[in-house]
């Protein structure tokens, strides 16, 4: 209770209070009270930080857990007559006001949705808090929890449930595992047979195009040698054919054979060797007589 001159630090705010009446409240610096007449109180605007010791708590799985936690909170600048003048000790009213909604709120959670969702447990706590703690003055900036052990004997069951679903996953994704292998392999079994087939089928369209293009060649080609052999054929006359027999006949007179059958068109293409050897012996009588 600061009497005549006091200092009002930069992190704090003084409450007077003359004949016990809210006087004024002074800012930082050099501050004067009158004595038994006005009584001051400094107030502590930094935030501060309250471990909450560890306390059994009860879920609603009727499941006792121990739990610790830290608050953060501070006296809001513009409310600090509050603090004062609003409740006797509001470090402790904090504290004590942690622990029971603390409490309220552990007991409308699971065990396991307290272990799994702290953030939620630590959200709602610090909401509840800042709904009383604001006439107070005081503001709640942060909850943490630091610690949810359940007994002994519901964590062996809970590490050997992890682990069963462990090993459950570890099945399970095995099985996919094979599963999507087989399914791999099918595809590219599927998928090479289909190459397979499309490669004889392009070999076989290329192999019959290519009989083709060479019926066609070879089609064209007798045609050629055909109109070639018509063309000399038509400018060859009797007498070329003739000379063409003899020559066959000397080729067959060099040979073993001593007999030898003719058609009866090849005495009518050798007539006009003989009528031009009959026309030659009569002019040499007419020039001999």
């Amino acid at each position: 209770m600061p009497f005549g001159l006091t200092v009002v630090r930069q992190f704090e705010k003084m409450v007077v209070l003359r004949w016990g009446r809210l006087e004024r409240v002074s800012q930082p610096g050099l501050r004067f009270v009158v004595p038994f007449m006005e009584d001051g109180r400094k107030v502590d605007l930094r935030e501060r930080v309250q471990r909450v010791p560890t306390q059994k708590y009860i879920t609603s799985d009727n499941v006792v857990v121990d739990m610790d936690f830290v608050i953060y909170y501070r006296v809001m600048e513009e409310q600090s007559e509050a603090a004062v003048l609003n409740v006797q000790n509001f470090e402790a009213a904090v504290v004590n006001l942690a622990l029971s909604t603390l409490r309220a709120v552990i007991g409308s959670t699971s065990l396991a949705s307290a272990l799994a969702e702290r953030e939620k447990v630590r959200d709602a706590l610090q909401i509840r808090l800042d709904e009383v703690t604001g006439r107070w003055g005081v503001k709640v900036s942060q909850v943490e929890i630091n610690e949810i052990d359940p007994p002994p004997g519901v964590k062996a069951a809970m590490e050997r449930e992890k682990s069963a679903a462990a090993i459950k996953t570890a099945d399970i994704t095995e099985s996919e595992g094979k599963r999507q292998a087989a399914i791999n392999r099918a595809e590219g079994e599927k998928r090479s047979a289909i190459l397979e087939s499309e490669g004889r089928r392009q070999s076989e369209i290329l192999e019959a195009e290519g009989d083709r293009e060479a019926a066609i060649l070879r089609a064209e080609g007798f045609s050629t040698a055909l109109d070639r052999i018509y063309q000399v054929a038509s400018n060859v006359d009797n007498k070329t054919m003739s000379l063409q027999y003899f020559e066959v006949l000397k080729e067959m007179g060099s040979s073993a054979s001593t007999k030898f059958i003719f058609p009866m068109e090849f005495t009518s293409m050798l007539q006009p060797f003989l009528n031009l050897g009959g026309g030659g012996s009569g002019n040499g009588k007419d020039q001999s007589s």
